[in-house]
């Protein structure tokens, strides 16, 4: 049963526990940043699809500059790592679910891909790295001869 409260224009409001757990949770919030002055680096969302002749991987990355993203791929280990730099602000910030900082996105590919032939577009906030698969990964068919 929640229990009523008086505040400072004696009115009566009913007390939410769980308006305190919000603020808990804020407060929290908070002091993990601080501790770790925005150094932890985030993954972003990404979708990983396989075509015949190549792998494709979409990240999202609204507000990310070409400059601030690097890409590296060694053997089948795609890397995407970069900066989601915070932008000036006026005011007092009251409330922040966007990330920034240092993020890293990681995915091991399940063939072997032709490294020199890997395209990278960055645009409407979307990268997109197109990964050709070896011509020895590629399937092929076969015909059956026979008498």
């Amino acid at each position: 049963m929640a229990l009523p409260v008086l505040t400072s224009s004696n009115t009566v409001n009913r007390w939410d526990p769980f308006r305190e757990f919000e603020g808990l949770r804020a407060q929290m919030d908070g002091w993990l940043e601080s501790a770790f002055n925005g150094a932890t680096a985030w993954s972003p969302s990404a979708d990983v699809s396989e075509t015949p002749d190549a792998y494709v991987v979409e990240v999202d990355l609204p507000g990310v500059t070409r400059e601030d993203v690097t890409l590296e791929l060694v053997g089948t280990t795609l890397t995407i790592t970069g900066e989601l730099k915070e932008r000036e602000r006026a005011g007092w910030l009251r409330h922040r679910t966007r990330r920034h900082g240092q993020f890293e996105y990681r995915t091991t590919l399940p063939r072997e891909v032709d490294a020199d032939r890997v395209e990278a577009n960055l645009a409407d906030g979307v990268l997109t790295v197109r990964i050709p698969r070896s011509e020895a990964a590629r399937p092929r068919r076969i015909e059956i001869t026979g008498k």
